[in-house]
């Protein structure tokens, strides 16, 4: 798999078919596979996929614990312009979604449309409080009981740093509404309430957006490159 250089470290990315540009930004679980690249090059789209921080065959910092949204966009940039791949389609899934909002506000010319699943705008939803308490509770405990790896799989290191990352960035409002581009917003039939909660308050301040319930990420960047 090849490489670039990151914002200081090496990110390993994929590469599929010839066409208008498209970046796959993994969330704390990457869903989005070879097949789905396969597709979505199939669609006219050269499809790039990489592995972010912490995850897979990328480096991280040592000790790598925490991180933010703009670290991570920072890599993402660095790929979108290392392989000249602006302006390109992002699609960005959970915690990849909020990268790909990052670059949309402060980096508007990188991207020309954006697929945002299950976007963790939890900073709109009070009612998320409660459950992401319980969310941490949980993952402390399984930590105390079995350690990273045991609690959150081999790719613990960039998990537990996006678990912290999450709640990096705050975007107002008026930012949102200011998103020039076609947006999807898509969340499933698995998708929790607040998860739900979420992506619908996000999906109301983006000017062109289309809202989605299927959980098909791959649908909805199809009809965005059509």
């Amino acid at each position: 798999m090849p490489e670039i250089e990151g914002a200081g470290v090496a990110l390993h990315y994929s590469e599929r078919g010839e066409g208008r540009g498209l970046l796959v930004i993994h969330g704390t679980t990457p869903r989005l596979g070879a097949s789905a690249l396969d597709e979505l090059a199939a669609a006219g789209a050269r499809a790039v996929a990489y592995d972010r921080r912490g995850y897979g065959a990328s480096g991280a910092p040592e000790p790598y614990v925490a991180t933010t949204v703009q670290e991570q966009s920072e890599d993402a940039a660095a790929v979108l312009e290392s392989l000249a791949l602006a302006p390109a389609l992002l699609v960005g899934d959970g915690f990849g979604a909020l990268i790909a909002l990052e670059l949309l506000v402060r980096r508007p010319e990188l991207a020309n449309a954006a697929v945002l699943g299950e976007p963790p705008l939890f900073a709109y939803v009070p009612a998320a409080t409660e459950v992401l308490a319980a969310e941490r509770q949980a993952l402390e405990e399984a930590l105390r009981e079995g350690g990273p790896e045991a609690a959150v799989g081999p790719d613990h290191k960039g998990y537990l740093a996006d678990y912290s990352g999450v709640a990096s960035w705050s975007p107002s409002r008026r930012e949102l509404r200011g998103v020039g581009v076609p947006v999807a917003v898509v969340t499933g039939p698995q998708s929790a309430p607040h998860v739900v909660a979420a992506a619908d308050a996000g999906a109301a301040l983006l000017p062109e957006v289309r809202r989605t319930h299927d959980g098909d990420l791959v649908a909805a960047a199809r009809a965005l490159l059509a």
